[in-house]
């Protein structure tokens, strides 16, 4: 599965001049050699979630990101590690599909993926790094990164392919417009890196105080965007007690 891409995107979309681009695509050059490392990884990594120590504790957990009181139950926390009060550099998060709970045992076999069930989203909230999330990057940056025109895809969804130089090994990106002008983006893995992958799409957004929301989901949800995206936004913001 496709872990986060980091960058340094330090300046405002508006002010890029030169030097800026030529530093945004070496950038994004080592994000397309990290996510064909973890395409290519995906085969091991996928099953790695039956062995993450689960827990059916409903206690809330304090945990402080930046400027950031994130509450959040222990059974929703992945690592056992994570699961107390504090200050922590990121938060790692696994969630049902469609109730957005965390892990029981009524619902061990889909944390399990047993009969390759796939109804677990994957939630990382850490420190803002990029001045525009993935939908604010799509027309300065991956635009010129894929090939258009793009496929039609479902309820709206444009499907590109990237450009061979890019180097995005075996992913393609769904876009698609809302009603606030900003895209839908996501990225997904494709082919035999799709299938050994839980959750082989992602896409972040911007949430709380300059923080940033990752979150990974099954290739099946994503024609059903719109209600994933919006449940999910609204499900990382009900844990974050800091946010106006």
């Amino acid at each position: 599965m496709t872990q986060n891409a980091h960058s340094a995107d330090s300046t405002d979309v508006r002010g890029m001049d030169q030097a800026f681009l030529l530093r945004a695509f070496y950038i994004f050059a080592a994000v397309a050699l990290a996510s064909a490392l973890i395409a290519a990884a995906g085969r091991w990594l996928g099953p790695a979630i039956s062995l993450g120590g689960y827990s059916d504790d409903l206690t809330p957990r304090e945990i402080v990101i930046g400027n950031n009181v994130l509450s959040v139950p222990a059974n929703a926390i992945r690592f056992e590690e994570a699961r107390h009060d504090g200050l922590a550099p990121r938060l790692d998060l696994y969630l049902r599909w469609p109730d957005l709970t965390g892990y029981s045992r009524a619902a061990s076999d889909d944390f399990n993926n047993k009969d390759d069930r796939r109804d677990i989203l994957f939630l990382s909230f850490e420190p803002q790094a990029m001045s525009r999330d993935m939908g604010g990057r799509f027309d300065p940056i991956y635009r010129s990164l894929v090939v258009e025109p793009g496929s039609a895809g479902e309820n709206g969804l444009t499907l590109y392919d990237f450009r061979p130089d890019t180097g995005y090994l075996n992913e393609m990106l769904a876009v698609a417009s809302q009603p606030n002008g900003e895209p839908f983006v996501a990225r997904c893995l494709v082919a035999a890196a799709a299938r050994d992958s839980l959750a082989p799409c992602q896409r972040d957004v911007l949430v709380g105080d300059e923080l940033s929301l990752n979150y990974r989901f099954p290739r099946e949800l994503l024609g059903d965007w719109r209600l994933l995206d919006a449940a999910v936004i609204a499900k990382a913001r009900s844990f974050i007690r800091t946010e106006k």
